[in-house]
């Protein structure tokens, strides 16, 4: 499994809280799972490394000595290797931007490594002695693992490419190729070439065996015009190949029955409303704003971004505030989107905060104390925030698309099913619509009770969540692959 990022190693989104979830999932069904990811600074800080086993690789692109070192996670069941190579991984910054949130400037080759090391490891039995039948690689970071596979030749195992955000291409200068050693043939139409750039996310996606996304809904509007930025015709091409396979979540981490990360714990018995009373007077006071349980309490967490309708919630803010509610915002993101909050906040003292940066406690503490949560995405393949908020009482707004549309239930519209509220167009007055439907439930408390109920008897953890990436594996490892 090759990815950037996965939770307990190193975490900007999504994307690690999947990677992490599973493999031990996956384990409950006799698949055996190692990770392959970049040894950034800090990423050992949660790991048990064995430095004595390090495999050395030499110098594959000419970036200095690199290696392998085989890791075991200290609390969670995971386990793997670190791509080692200081001159690429060992800096400031985070995995894609550095401090000043700029792109790093070789991010070709830092991520051109890694897939590259990841065809030799699969390739190469002897190199790790861990034998694999399937490669799974995650997002444009491990887009070429693929092309690597091709360009090597011979039997190979097959490889199964998830794509968690077509949005994000992971686009170079076609000049690159030299750099990471492929041929310059695949710099075309039917290979790498995408709008005159070369594109490790449609190289993902031309050279993988098999391809999945996150939702069913995401599955079918990637193929479409207005929702495949531009890959439309590949994946509708490709359509026989792509699998929607709805995210869960790792109901160890997000249980708020469990959750040390809270004031106070809670279950979903028909009165969770104390521990949840305790976490919203808990998360008012960290925020700062007015402790009042009379007051309904809307969250909004992730990266702050035009795909994340954050703008759609500023506009619609002022009638929210007319509602008599509250809002806090955690994350960080596009410059004018914090400087406007930060506006927001200081107008409204007591009434709306913003905490600015990411922090994985606060995340937990704000979703278990929010009784609203606000997704109001123009497109969101799936989406774990709603899912977390869903399983701690605290129910989603959220636009109909992607993932969303595949999870989140609208209590008006099923009043038996209901599990949050949902709005069609991506507008403010849309958005402020559905915030005052969720806010008329609020305040009428049996409807609510019932509703926050319905949610929390969700399962949505990776037990029934994994069930189809066990057949789509098992189908994989079944086929024989050769490349020229």
């Amino acid at each position: 499994m090759v990815a950037s990022e996965a939770f307990g190693i190193v975490k900007t989104g999504g994307l690690a809280d999947v990677v992490s979830a599973l493999p031990p999932a996956l384990a409950d069904h006799d698949v055996e799972a190692r990770l392959l990811l970049p040894a950034y600074r800090g990423a050992t800080d949660n790991l048990r490394v064995d430095h004595a086993a390090a495999i050395p690789l030499g110098s594959p692109l000419g970036d200095g000595p690199a290696r392998l070192l085989p890791f075991v996670h200290k609390t969670l069941d995971l386990a793997g290797w670190l791509l080692d190579c200081p001159p690429l991984y060992d800096r400031a910054g985070g995995p894609y931007l550095d401090e000043a949130g700029h792109d790093h400037p070789d991010n070709h080759r830092r991520f051109g490594l890694l897939c590259r090391v990841a065809a030799l490891v699969a390739m190469v039995e002897g190199l790790t002695g861990f034998a694999v039948d399937v490669v799974h690689a995650h997002d444009w970071q491990a887009g070429l693992v693929g092309a690597y596979l091709e360009s090597f030749g011979g039997v190979r195992p097959p490889v199964l490419f998830t794509a968690h955000n077509l949005h994000f291409s992971g686009s170079f200068d076609p000049g690159v190729l030299p750099e990471l050693g492929l041929p310059s043939a695949m710099q075309q139409v039917d290979g790498l070439e995408f709008w005159g750039a070369t594109s490790f996310l449609k190289g993902g996606l031309y050279y993988a065996d098999k391809l999945s996304t996150v939702s069913p809904t995401y599955a079918t509007e990637i193929q479409t015009e207005s929702g495949g930025e531009g890959l439309y015709g590949l994946l509708a091409g490709r359509g026989d190949d792509l699998h929607g396979l709805l995210n869960g979540i790792d109901a160890t981490v997000w249980d708020p029955s469990h959750d040390g990360e809270l004031a106070a714990t809670y279950g979903a018995g028909p009165q969770p409303s104390d521990g949840k009373r305790a976490c919203k007077a808990d998360l008012q006071e960290r925020v700062g704003l007015t402790i009042d349980a009379s007051v309904p309490l809307v969250g909004m967490v992730g990266r702050l971004s035009w795909q994340k309708g954050v703008d759609l919630l500023l506009e619609a803010l002022p009638s929210l505030l007319e509602h008599g509610a509250q809002l806090v915002v955690l994350g960080s993101g596009d410059g004018p989107l914090e400087l406007a909050l930060r506006t927001a906040a200081a107008a409204h003292p007591g009434r709306v905060a913003f905490v600015q940066g990411y922090n994985e406690g606060l995340s937990h503490r704000l979703i278990a104390g929010s009784d609203l949560l606000a997704v109001p995405s123009r497109f969101e393949p799936c989406g774990l925030t709603q899912l977390y908020a869903q399983r701690y009482g605290t129910l989603p707004v959220a636009r109909r698309t992607g993932g969303l549309a595949d999870t989140v239930v609208d209590a008006d519209a099923e009043p038996r099913h209901g599990n949050g509220f949902t709005f069609g167009p991506p507008n403010a007055a849309a958005l402020a619509e559905a915030l005052g439907r969720g806010l008329a439930c609020w305040a009428d408390k049996p409807r609510w009770q019932a509703c926050t109920a319905e949610a929390m008897a969700l399962d949505r953890s990776w037990t029934q969540a994994v069930r189809p990436y066990v057949a789509l594996y098992r189908a994989l490892a079944a086929t024989t692959r050769s490349s020229p």
